[in-house]
C-alpha cells in the first residue's frame, strides 16, 4: 500500500460515513421535531439499518489496514491529515470494540427510549422511563469497559465529551464552584430582590416566533445556513457547516424561555457554521469538545445575551413585539429580570449564578450510578434530595425533576460537566477578548463583529484540530482557570444586588 491508495480509502470510507450520519442525523431531528407521536417503531428499525452500515464501513479491514499505513508513515501526511487519521482511530477503537449487534440494539434502544421519555416528561410517569433509563446506564458503562478495560467507567465517559477530563478534575472543579456560588447566592438572597413578575406575562406563540427571527438577526447567524424548529428540549444539530438546525420550545407564559434557548442554541449553531473552509468534508469539521462547544453558546448566552447592553438593545424590540409584557417596564429591570438569582427546579431555565449547581446535582448523579452506588430506581428520590439539599427547592414531580433533560434518554452520559465548564472557559475567554475588544460597547451598539471575529479566530476555525485544553490556552495564552468564572460571577452579581 502506498499514500495515494491508503488516503483514498480513508476519504472514501468517510464520505460514506458522513453520508449515513447525515441521514440519521435528519431522521433524528424530525423525530424530535415534526414526526408523528407513535413513529418510533418503523424509524427504529431504519436507523438499526443505517447503523449497522455505519459500523461496517468504519470497521472494515481495508480501512483498518489503511488507516495503520498512515499512522506508521506520518512523515508523507500533512499535520491536519495526520491529526484527522489519529482522531479517526481512536473513536473506531471505541467503535470496534463493541459487538456490532450491541452497537445497534443500543440504536434501536435509544429511539425507543427517546420516545418514552417524552410522553413520561408530559406526564411525570417516572415508571415509564426509568427501565429504559436503566439499560442505558448499563450499556454506557459496558461500553466504556469494552473500551478502556484497566480505566474507571466513568473517567472513559466523560473523556468522550471533553478529552481528559477525569473526575478528580471535575470534582476539583465543582469544589471550587460551589465554595464561591453558595456563599454568593446567600448574599444575593439577603436583601430586596429584583422585580420578575413581568416574565410570566402571556405572550403569544406566533409573536415569539417573529421575535425568534429577529434574535438570530441580531446574532448575526446567517438564515440561509441556519434553520429553527421546535421540540420538547431544544437542541442543536449540524449536517455540515452550511446546514446546521437549532431548535427552542414556546411557552405562553415563559417568553425568555425561548429567548434564550434560541441564543444559546444559536451559540452552537456559529461555532458550527464557522468551522474552517479547510475542514469541511474531513473528521475534523466542527465542534472539538462539548466543553468548548457549551462555552460558545454560554458565552451568547449569558456574557453576550444576560448582559446589560444586550438586554438594553434589545428591549425597544420586545416592547413593540410584546407591548401587554413590556408596557410598564424598564430597560433596567429587564436586565435585573433575566438575572435573578433564585434556586429554581429547571436547569435550562437556571439563572447564570445557580446554574452549575443543577449541574453538580446530575454529575452526581452519574457517577454514583455508574460506581454501583446508587440504583437507577433510586434516581428520582437522589434528584429531589440533592434539589433540597444544593438548591433549597421542593421538586414536585418527575417532570419537573429528573425527567426534565433529554440527555439521558439520547444516551449522553458523561455531558453534563460541559455545561458547567464551558461556562468557565467562555469566562476566560471574555476576558482576554477584553485586552483588546470594547466588549460592552460592542455588544450595546449590536456590532458584535468584532466579537465574533476574535472567536472564529481562536476558536472556530480551528474545528477539531487541536484538543479542547491545548485550543482553549492557545486562545487565552494561559491554562484553565476556573477563578475567572467566579471573579466574573461575583463582579455581576455583587453589582446587581449591590452586596
Amino acid at each position: 500500500m502506498n499514500y495515494q491508495e491508503a488516503i483514498k480509502i480513508f476519504r472514501t470510507m468517510h464520505d460514506k460515513l458522513h453520508a449515513i450520519h447525515h441521514a440519521l442525523g435528519v431522521v433524528h431531528y424530525d423525530a424530535a421535531t415534526v414526526a408523528p407521536k407513535a413513529s418510533a417503531e418503523g424509524r427504529g428499525k431504519t436507523m438499526g439499518i443505517m447503523t449497522e452500515m455505519s459500523y461496517n464501513i468504519q470497521t472494515a479491514p481495508e480501512v483498518k489496514e489503511a488507516v495503520e499505513w498512515l499512522l506508521s508513515n506520518k512523515d508523507q501526511l500533512t499535520p491536519a491529515e495526520y491529526r484527522e487519521v489519529t482522531e479517526f482511530n481512536k473513536s473506531n477503537e471505541f467503535i470496534s470494540s463493541i459487538p456490532m449487534q450491541e452497537y445497534v440494539d443500543y440504536t434501536i434502544l435509544i429511539n425507543e427510549a427517546e420516545d418514552v421519555w417524552h410522553r413520561a416528561k408530559n406526564e411525570s410517569d417516572a415508571d415509564a422511563f426509568l427501565p429504559y433509563l436503566e439499560k442505558i446506564f448499563e450499556t454506557n458503562k459496558k461500553f466504556a469497559l469494552y473500551y478502556k478495560p484497566d480505566q474507571k467507567p466513568y473517567d472513559t465517559m466523560l473523556s468522550m465529551y471533553e478529552k481528559g477530563l477525569t473526575m478528580e478534575q471535575a470534582d476539583k472543579f465543582f469544589a471550587v464552584l460551589r465554595s464561591k456560588i453558595v456563599p454568593l447566592l446567600e448574599k444575593c438572597m439577603s436583601v430586596p430582590q429584583v422585580r420578575c413578575d413581568f416574565l410570566s406575562r402571556t405572550a403569544a406563540i406566533p409573536t415569539q416566533r417573529i421575535f425568534s427571527d429577529y434574535l438570530m438577526e441580531v446574532l448575526t447567524i446567517n438564515r440561509d445556513n441556519c434553520g429553527i424548529g421546535e421540540t420538547e428540549h431544544p437542541f442543536t444539530t449540524n449536517f455540515n457547516k452550511k446546514d446546521v438546525r437549532i431548535t427552542t420550545h414556546y411557552h405562553e407564559d415563559a417568553l425568555v424561555s425561548s429567548m434564550y434557548s434560541v441564543i444559546h442554541e444559536g451559540g452552537h449553531a456559529m461555532y458550527e457554521l464557522h468551522s474552517g473552509d479547510d475542514l469541511e468534508g474531513t473528521f475534523l469539521s466542527g465542534g472539538v469538545s462539548m466543553g468548548i462547544h457549551e462555552s460558545q453558546s454560554r458565552f451568547f448566552e449569558n456574557i453576550i445575551g444576560r448582559s446589560r447592553g444586550f438586554t438594553a438593545l434589545i428591549f425597544p424590540k420586545c416592547q413593540e413585539l410584546f407591548p401587554d409584557v413590556f408596557g410598564d417596564v424598564t430597560a433596567e429591570e429587564f436586565y435585573k429580570a433575566v438575572n435573578k438569582a433564585e434556586p429554581s427546579l429547571i436547569r435550562t431555565e437556571a439563572d447564570e449564578l445557580t446554574y452549575a449547581l443543577h449541574v453538580l446535582v446530575r454529575y452526581e448523579i452519574e457517577k454514583a450510578v455508574i460506581s454501583g452506588d446508587l440504583a437507577v430506581k433510586d434516581i428520582p428520590t437522589a434528584w429531589n434530595n440533592k434539589y433540597k439539599e444544593y438548591l433549597g427547592v421542593d421538586v414536585p414531580d418527575h417532570g419537573h425533576g429528573f425527567l426534565q433533560d433529554s440527555h439521558w434518554s439520547g444516551g449522553s452520559i458523561g455531558y453534563f460537566p460541559s455545561y458547567a465548564l464551558g461556562s468557565a472557559y467562555g469566562a476566560q475567554m471574555l476576558a482576554k477578548m477584553k485586552e483588546t475588544i470594547d466588549v460592552d460597547k460592542c455588544i450595546a451598539t449590536g456590532d458584535l463583529a468584532p466579537i465574533t471575529a476574535w472567536l472564529e479566530e481562536k476558536i472556530w476555525r480551528h474545528g477539531c484540530m487541536y484538543d479542547p485544553g491545548q485550543l482553549l490556552e492557545m486562545a487565552v495564552g494561559a491554562p484553565f482557570d476556573p477563578a475567572y468564572f467566579t471573579d466574573y460571577l461575583e463582579a455581576k452579581f455583587k453589582e446587581i444586588y449591590n452586596v
